[in-house]
């Protein structure tokens, strides 16, 4: 069986995110995503927890029909050499790594990996950094990200703890 592993923060799950997705499990057998940061959430940079990233993830596989996949939380660990070591022993076995992070890649490369770029679309829109910006700048966001995001972010009232947390004392 043939697996791609994905890694990112995903913060939020966005179209650009759902049409590499699309694209990749096309390829192979399945998904392995790995959802980075996991310990991370309530910051302006990763606002959302990793169970409500699980959530935005699942909810818009599920609706675009992809169901070859694995989701798994990977906290960071402050030790880059044993980071690669770290992901593999909590994840199925996969064939190749799919990132644009620099760092992930030359990591995964030096342990022996093939290491692919994810493609790019409409980088400038469909950007986590663009979209937490629009969020909490009330400027249109939502047709940014599947509507199954949108829904768990109102479940959890992730754009109203964004702001709060991007508001200074």
């Amino acid at each position: 069986m043939s697996r791609a592993l994905i890694i990112g923060r995903f913060q939020p799950f966005h179209l650009g995110h759902l049409k590499v997705m699309r694209q990749i499990a096309t390829q192979y057998d399945a998904l392995v995503i790995c959802i980075g940061s996991a310990q991370d959430s309530h910051t302006l940079e990763n606002p959302f927890t990793a169970g409500e990233r699980h959530l935005m993830i699942s909810h818009s596989l599920e609706a675009a029909g992809i169901e070859n996949y694995y989701l798994v939380p990977i906290e960071d660990i402050k030790r880059n050499a044993m980071w690669v070591a770290q992901v593999e022993s909590l994840v199925p076995p996969f064939d190749v790594v799919y990132s644009n992070n620099p760092l992930t890649r030359v990591l995964f490369g030096e342990r022996g990996y093939e290491v692919r770029p994810t493609p790019l679309f409409d980088r400038s829109r469909y950007s986590g950094t663009e979209i937490r910006r629009r969020m909490i700048k009330k400027e249109p966001w939502e047709q940014l990200i599947p509507l199954e995001v949108v829904e768990v972010l109102r479940e959890v009232h992730g754009v109203e703890r964004l702001r709060e947390i991007a508001m200074s004392d």
